[in-house]
């Protein structure tokens, strides 16, 4: 069964900023069935649902710092209200210079799961490139992460830094087995932080081979860092990529979406 689809809203962040009714309205009519917020846009978390809920659009899921240290409960409190239940991050590139780097690192990262945990929420590890690039007396960085991190902590695979890391997706996604529960799904040169991606299908990665390659996935969240061209044509064209092949499903009944109810939502 294909996993549900999503938008991770990075994606459209700037435009986001300017007017969070219009994109929620054109996400919702290109038939994602989520998004996965980077931000709240200046809403509460109970005006940024209201909107959500009015559009038909579920939150798969939100990147917000790690819980951990004196910011921690406000951070859970938040995203409580939000009604999100999986919240995730990654460590700096710095972080990963060293063994003994990564690991301080990864405290706030399990002190984080930890006191999620306590409110029935979860905490999912997002990858970029370093995470495959470095290495510690010949262990992948990434490995010697996976070992360290508390078992509750979920996997949110991002192939594209994996493939600009020059591994494959699938074969990583098939290793990591049923801890991959969220995937960004992206495409284009694979070449470093400053490509232009384009539509899924259009570019240089497989996939198909990476989504099915994922053995318990939750969503599917398509996210585009940045494109040459109309980012919503490319949403489109990457949701289109994935339903049509069965790799993903969108919100039932997708249509023209509904506006919000009232001003309070805005």
């Amino acid at each position: 069964m294909s996993a549900p689809l999503a938008v991770q809203l990075w994606s459209v962040h700037t435009l986001a900023g300017r007017d969070l009714p219009g994109v929620l309205g054109r996400v919702a009519e290109i038939g994602f069935a989520a998004v996965e917020p980077i931000s709240l846009y200046g809403r509460s978390p109970a005006q940024f649902r209201s909107l959500t809920d009015g559009f038909g659009l579920e939150i798969c899921s939100a990147h917000a710092p790690f819980p951990a240290g004196d910011d921690g409960e406000r951070t859970l409190d938040t995203y409580e209200e939000l009604g999100v239940d999986t919240l995730v991050w990654s460590l700096e590139p710095e972080e990963l210079a060293t063994r003994d780097t990564m690991l301080r690192g990864l405290e706030r990262v399990n002190d984080g799961a930890r006191r999620a945990a306590r409110r029935g929420m979860a905490i999912a590890y997002h990858n970029h490139f370093a995470e495959f690039t470095a290495s510690y007396d010949g262990e992948l960085a990434y490995d010697a992460l996976l070992a360290a991190l508390d078992p509750s902590v979920v996997i949110e695979l991002d192939m594209y830094w994996v493939a600009v890391a020059g591994l494959d997706p699938a074969a990583v996604a098939a290793r990591l087995g049923p801890r991959v529960r969220l995937l960004h799904a992206k495409d284009g040169p694979a070449r470093g932080m400053s490509d232009q991606m384009v539509a899924l299908g259009d570019g240089t990665l497989d996939v198909g081979a990476a989504v099915r390659a994922c053995s318990a996935l939750d969503w599917c969240i398509v996210e585009l860092d940045r494109t040459a061209g109309d980012m919503f044509e490319a949403l489109a064209r990457s949701a289109d990529h994935l339903t049509r092949r069965g790799l993903a499903h969108g919100r039932a009944g997708a249509g023209p979406a509904a506006r919000p109810h009232s001003k309070e939502d805005l």
